[in-house]
C-alpha cells in the first residue's frame, strides 16, 4: 500500500510514502544495533571517491542474518520493523533457545508466524534451505553465491527470483533482471518474495527529501566548464558534442565495463 497526502503545499502535492501500518510499533532490538559512521563519499585520505554523498539523517545499523545458519531451530516472528539502511522491511526472530536475530522480511510474513532454516522445512515464506531441497518453480530471495558465505543476491524491496531447474551440482535460477544464472546446489536461499513491493512506485515529492536520505545535488556536465567535464563549455547552451561520457572520460550509456571473466561460465542468459 502507498499513502498519499492532501495537497496542502507544493512540497507534498505529489509526495507518497509506504504504508507502515503493517509494521510493529516497537523500538529496534538494542543488542542487534551498531553505530554507522558517515563518509561523505570520502576515502581515508579525505578525497571524494563517490560524488553526491553527504548529510542525511543519523542511522543505526541493524545486524541482519543473511547466512540463516541456525539450522533446525524454530523461531517466532516477534515484530516487523522499518530499516533505514535498506528498502525492504526486516523481521525480528525469537528462537526457542532465546537468541534473537533480524532477517529480511518476506511478503506475507506476519507477527506470530514460525520460521525455520532446515533441509526439511515446509515451502513457506521465511523458511530457508539449500537450493537442492527446493522444488522447481519455487520463488526465492536472499540467495548465496558461495555455500556458507551468506545471501548476496535478490535482497531489495519487492524482488524475487525463481528456481528454474537442476542439473548436476548446479541449479538454474532466473534473476529479477531476467538473467539466467547457475548457482551451486549447496547454496542456501530464503523462500518467498521480499517485502515492500510498492516501494518502486513511491514519489519523492521534493528535493529536500532526497537530502534526508543522504544524497547531495547532481550537476549536469553540460552546465560545467571544460576543465570540469568533457561535456562542459561551448558558446551558448550546447548539448555537449561527442559521445556521452563521465567526468573522467569513460563512455556511458551502454558501454560495457564488466571484466569478471571468471564467473562468465555461470551466466546462461544475459539480462539484455
Amino acid at each position: 500500500m502507498i499513502k498519499e497526502f492532501k495537497p496542502t503545499s507544493a512540497a507534498i502535492r505529489h509526495k507518497t510514502i509506504s504504508d507502515f501500518s503493517v509494521l510493529s510499533r516497537v523500538r529496534p532490538e538494542k543488542s542487534l544495533l551498531q553505530p554507522l559512521r558517515k563518509t561523505g563519499g570520502r576515502n581515508t585520505y579525505g578525497r571524494i571517491t563517490t560524488r553526491h554523498i553527504g548529510g542525511g539523517h543519523k542511522r543505526m545499523y541493524r545486524l541482519i542474518d543473511f547466512k540463516r545458519d541456525k539450522v533446525d531451530v524454530t523461531a517466532k516472528v516477534v515484530s516487523l520493523e522499518y530499516d533505514p539502511n535498506r528498502t525492504a522491511f526486516i523481521a525480528l526472530l525469537n528462537y526457542t533457545d532465546g537468541e534473537k536475530r533480524y532477517i529480511l522480511a518476506p511478503l506475507n510474513l506476519n507477527v506470530g508466524d514460525s520460521v525455520v532454516a532446515s533441509e526439511k522445512a515446509d515451502i513457506r515464506p521465511g523458511n530457508a534451505m539449500s537450493l537442492a531441497g527446493l522444488p522447481v518453480g519455487t520463488l526465492i530471495h536472499n540467495i548465496e553465491l558461495e555455500p556458507g558465505k551468506g545471501g548476496k543476491l535478490v535482497r531489495s524491496a519487492g524482488v524475487v527470483a525463481q528456481l528454474m531447474g537442476q542439473e548436476g551440482d548446479y541449479c538454474q535460477v532466473k534473476m529479477p533482471s531476467g538473467e539466467m544464472r547457475k548457482i551451486h546446489h549447496r547454496c542456501r536461499a530464503t523462500i518467498g518474495q521480499v517485502s515492500n513491493p510498492e516501494r518502486m512506485n513511491i514519489a519523492i515529492g521534493k528535493a529536500g527529501r532526497t537530502r534526508w536520505f543522504g544524497t547531495r545535488p547532481t550537476v549536469r556536465g553540460v552546465a560545467m566548464n571544460p576543465i570540469d567535464h568533457p561535456h562542459g563549455g561551448g558558446e551558448g547552451k550546447t548539448s555537449g558534442g561527442g559521445h556521452p561520457r563521465t567526468p573522467w572520460g569513460m563512455p556511458t550509456k551502454g558501454y560495457k565495463t564488466r571484466h569478471k571473466k571468471r564467473t562468465d561460465s555461470f551466466i546462461m542468459k544475459r539480462r539484455k
